[in-house]
């Protein structure tokens, strides 16, 4: 690693993870506390630690769809931003298999809310100390949102959003120093699937990701100041191929994909 990576990464004082307690934030942890040894790690999650965990970091039991939480939380911030440079990772998220509005109409607003609202929030609060202190925002999207997913159609939505609005974030933002990435990961070995109504596995192996191996492609992208990293050469074959089809067809072949999938 050069040395100019190394100071990359120990320059961090404030590292947030929010879902910092399984799958792709999980993966983090280990990984930042190796490369940012002097930074203070907070999980904002509404699972409660195991004491492993609190040993990786500082769990903050908060749930970013409920504003009572972010009134609390907002009281916080200072004390958890005012530390140096700062590392944001908007990681939490969840999805939902079927035709909509199933499994029922207030799912989905609150994935809206945790998928979409919750990031925003965060950023715009973060951002002065950002501004001020220097950092970077990687924010978790998915190849899901390089086209429309019928039977995922408001998740896809959702990382649609989380990837064109990290991207324009990367552009407005570079002037103060500060990077954003959109990380775009495809089916992971994460609780995705089971929270979405699965049962089982759904991705043979051949076709998905660890956490960890993610978690490897999102950093590499970060040191490069890239704007989007689609992790897997795999799925950057997929994306490559789907976001150049017409709407109206990709959508179609994805109907007949995820239909299948379940079976």
């Amino acid at each position: 690693m050069s040395l100019t990576v190394m100071s990359f990464w120990k320059k961090f004082r404030t590292i947030v993870i929010t879902g910092a307690s399984s799958g792709i934030g999980a993966a983090f942890v280990p990984k930042l506390r190796e490369k940012c040894p002097d930074a203070h790690i907070y999980g904002l999650s509404r699972s409660h630690p195991t004491e492993g965990e609190k040993l990786l970091y500082d769990p903050i039991s908060v749930d970013l769809t409920n504003p009572a939480d972010l009134e609390r939380l907002e009281q916080d911030l200072p004390r958890i931003f005012a530390q140096g440079p700062v590392l944001l990772i908007n990681n939490s998220g969840f999805g939902s298999y079927g035709p909509f509005p199933q499994p029922d109409l207030e799912n989905h607003l609150n994935m809206m809310d945790l998928n979409v609202k919750a990031p925003v929030w965060l950023v715009g609060r973060a951002l002065p100390w950002l501004r001020r202190e220097g950092g970077a925002i990687i924010n978790v999207a998915s190849t899901a949102g390089f086209q429309p997913t019928p039977f995922l159609s408001t998740y896809g939505a959702t990382k649609a959003f989380l990837l064109h609005w990290s991207m324009g974030l990367h552009h407005d933002l570079k002037k103060d120093g500060i990077r954003v990435l959109a990380l775009c990961p495809g089916p992971t070995a994460t609780d995705f699937f089971r929270r979405a109504g699965f049962e089982g596995k759904v991705v043979p192996d051949a076709f998905g990701q660890t956490s960890e191996q993610v978690v490897q492609a999102a950093m590499r992208a970060l040191e490069k100041n890239r704007s989007l990293v689609v992790s897997g050469w795999k799925n950057k074959i997929l994306v490559a191929v789907s976001s150049k089809l017409p709407k109206a067809l990709g959508t179609a072949l994805s109907a007949r994909v995820l239909a299948k999938v379940r079976q």
